[in-house]
């Protein structure tokens, strides 16, 4: 049987002489404390260290008879608690959740474990959610089904951010434009990644614990995200690219070679061009598992790609050497954003990433190569959902993805020599004349 009983102990007194009254919660021959909002001085005490101030004894009792309420609620679940959960569990039950504080938690353990991107993402929701209620600390219960519709035209709307910019503190405004639908969708959707994360922290459905108690997305219906926008270029503008004049060393030119690279790649993004090591170079292959999913996925997000000729200076000029030149995956991001602006002046078009590389590698395959959507999504590393249980028993085939990169390639080295052929036509023609 679990009990409760206040406890004052000598080595406890604290540089002031006063002395923090405990909460002892002893059960399964294990001894937890809970400290209280309680502290008394000698003179308040026996000599046994009891507390005989009769208004401190009355708070204390009241505490107490709760705490023995809540665990002869627990009738046989009692069982199932040692006494640290027990502790937990009495001074936890009823006290709010900040949601802040545990965005701020998750995020940080998610840059743990590797999955930049992610965390990025939520800290912007941290951050927003900050901006919203003018105040960094904010109650789950405040997060409700009217909040999320408030919030929502918050979003959509033109707003100021405040924001850290130093390392000693100086902060900048900053005016942003209202979300797209697109944006809208993705951002309500990590919000309540954020919240069910939460709820799986704080709830435990087999202990009858609930400490979040309501789920506002049951009422606020996020929905299906919208078609995107068209983010692939033409393999004429690849050819632009390719050939476009740019500066040796500049960061033009590092957006030019790693569009490229991640084109005859298979659409290897920048943060796994950035983690990209010797080591992960076998038989003339690159073997690696996308950062983006990895944590997600039972194989790992693994792919093998084949490097073709085009690719081999690019990988041998930045393979180890993003991560020398740049301090973390984020710093090359920002590089590549400047770079491609540059870019794409000097190419003439106006919208330029270097994920549409990736959006431009899978728009021609199925497009132009007509490969079944299957086969451009095995080359992608994407994972299947519909066929979840059936990849179980199928063997992945790294031919196949190398049949779709082979043939996408074709086409654009068919283009080259299309173009120089052209060029040497026109000018024998212009001799000629």
């Amino acid at each position: 049987m679990a009990t409760v009983s206040a406890k004052v102990y000598e080595h406890h007194k604290k540089a002031d002489g006063t002395y923090n009254v405990k909460i002892c919660v002893h059960h399964k021959d294990q001894r937890k404390f809970i400290d209280t909002n309680h502290y008394v001085v000698k003179k308040q005490l026996t000599a046994k260290m009891k507390v005989k101030d009769n208004f401190v004894n009355d708070l204390i009792d009241d505490q107490l008879k709760g705490y023995r309420k809540v665990i002869s609620e627990l009738g046989e679940k009692l069982n199932f608690f040692n006494a640290e959960s027990l502790r937990d569990y009495l001074r936890e039950k009823d006290s709010d959740v900040d949601f802040i504080k545990f965005c701020a938690m998750h995020i940080e353990q998610t840059f743990k474990e590797g999955r930049t991107g992610t965390a990025h993402n939520h800290r912007k929701i941290r951050n927003s959610l900050i901006d919203y209620f003018k105040r960094d600390s904010v109650s789950i219960n405040e997060i409700n089904s009217n909040m999320l519709a408030s919030y929502e035209r918050y979003l959509r709307s033109e707003r100021t951010m405040t924001r850290a910019v130093t390392k000693d503190g100086q902060t900048k405004e900053k005016t942003v434009k209202g979300l797209s639908d697109s944006g809208l969708h993705n951002h309500m959707r990590d919000l309540r990644t954020l919240f069910n994360a939460a709820r799986n922290l704080y709830n435990d459905e087999d202990l009858g614990i609930y400490r979040i108690k309501h789920y506002p997305f049951k009422k606020y219906k996020i929905g299906s995200a919208p078609l995107t926008k068209k983010r692939n270029n033409t393999l004429e503008q690849v050819l632009a690219i390719r050939y476009s004049i740019t500066k040796p060393g500049s960061r033009a030119e590092l957006a030019k070679e790693l569009y490229m690279l991640s084109f005859y790649l298979c659409g290897i993004n920048a943060v796994d061009l950035y983690y990209l090591d010797k080591k992960d170079i076998k038989n003339g292959r690159i073997d690696y598992n996308r950062s983006k999913t990895e944590g997600r996925r039972k194989d790992n997000a693994f792919i093998s790609i084949k490097i073709v000729e085009e690719a081999k200076p690019l990988l041998e000029k930045y393979i180890e050497k993003l991560s020398v030149r740049y301090v973390d995956s984020d710093g090359l991001n920002r590089a590549l954003g400047m770079g491609m602006k540059h870019l794409r002046k000097l190419t003439g078009i106006d919208k330029l990433t270097l994920y549409w590389a990736r959006h431009t590698f899978a728009t021609i395959a199925r497009n132009a190569c007509r490969i079944s959507k299957d086969d451009v999504a095995l080359a992608l590393n994407h994972v299947d959902d519909e066929h979840r249980t059936t990849d179980i028993y199928i063997e992945k085939d790294w031919s196949i993805v190398d049949d779709v990169q082979i043939k996408v390639i074709g086409l654009l080295r068919k283009l080259v020599i299309k173009v120089a052929a052209k060029q040497k036509k026109e000018a024998s023609l212009k001799k000629a004349a």
